[in-house]
């Protein structure tokens, strides 16, 4: 998943530390934030009812749907958390570029629409299409941001740089 030339200009002047105070990051945490919850209570309240009343296949789609929804959706937060956590000076941007840190779960959480989701019921459908949008984001945002951070002119370079200049090894 490449960076449009329009997003990699945007990345350009951003830093790990500078993104997490933008209005952009503000925008894009309450957003998944308001997601998560949302998503918790349709799961436990109505969507618990609503799947009991569904036809065995289209409720065995219900439970994997279910299941993708709330991976991006944790995915996401837990991705969110750890840029306030860089930004709040919690975590340093470097320990944040680990791959332990960055967006996971690609395979699951970019897996293929179904077809048959017309079947399951709108609200689920709903938070399908929004938390995968969601998730999109912020894949292009992890991508730029981080791809930048350990690229030659990256985050990652400038803690080398220092690293040495100190007597580092």
């Amino acid at each position: 998943m490449s960076l449009p030339a329009a997003d990699e200009e945007n990345f350009r002047d951003l830093t790990l530390q500078s993104f997490a105070g933008s209005a952009l990051f503000e925008r894009t945490f309450n957003e998944g934030m308001s997601l998560v919850e949302e998503t918790s209570r349709y799961l436990e309240g109505r969507g618990l009812e609503e799947s009991r009343e569904l036809p065995r296949k289209a409720a065995i789609l219900y439970a994997g749907e279910s299941l993708r929804v709330t991976t991006r959706l944790m995915q996401a937060a837990s991705w969110l958390l750890v840029q306030r956590a860089v930004h709040e000076g919690d975590m340093s941007a470097e320990d944040a570029a680990a791959d332990r840190y960055r967006l996971g779960s690609r395979e699951i959480c970019f897996g293929g629409e179904h077809a048959e989701t017309s079947m399951l019921p709108r609200t689920l459908q709903d938070l399908l299409k929004r938390s995968d949008a969601l998730y999109r984001r912020i894949a292009r945002l992890d991508e730029g941001l981080y791809r930048l951070a350990n690229g030659p002119s990256g985050v990652k370079s400038q803690f080398d740089r220092l690293q040495q200049a100190f007597g580092g090894s």
